[in-house]
């Protein structure tokens, strides 16, 4: 009998944690939104407010959001990667790091 790998043994973790983060109150389905700013400013408000959040605000709230590109991966169809792009660009300019 052959082991189980460790991801088969929790194959949704990364779907959990962008539902809910440990560090950020992430509101429900911002990753969805089709607003680029109205993504940065969302994930803006929610690493600003945090009190669970291990890093800067602006780590934190980029960190989630890369995140979510990566585990998303191949599922996630082109225009809402385009999007999902431009809100990085969105949380700089917000957090001045332009």
């Amino acid at each position: 009998m052959a082991a189980q790998s460790k991801s088969s043994s929790h194959p949704h973790w990364s779907g959990k944690v962008t539902q809910k983060s440990d560090a950020l109150d992430l509101e429900e389905g911002v990753f969805t939104w089709k607003d680029p700013g109205k993504i940065a400013e969302s994930l803006k408000k929610s690493a600003d407010s945090s009190q669970r959040r291990k890093a800067e605000p602006y780590r934190s709230a980029m960190s989630m959001l890369v995140f979510y590109i990566n585990r998303a991966g191949k599922k996630l169809d082109q225009e809402q990667l385009d999007i999902l792009e431009a809100a990085k660009d969105e949380l700089r300019v917000l957090y001045g790091k332009e």
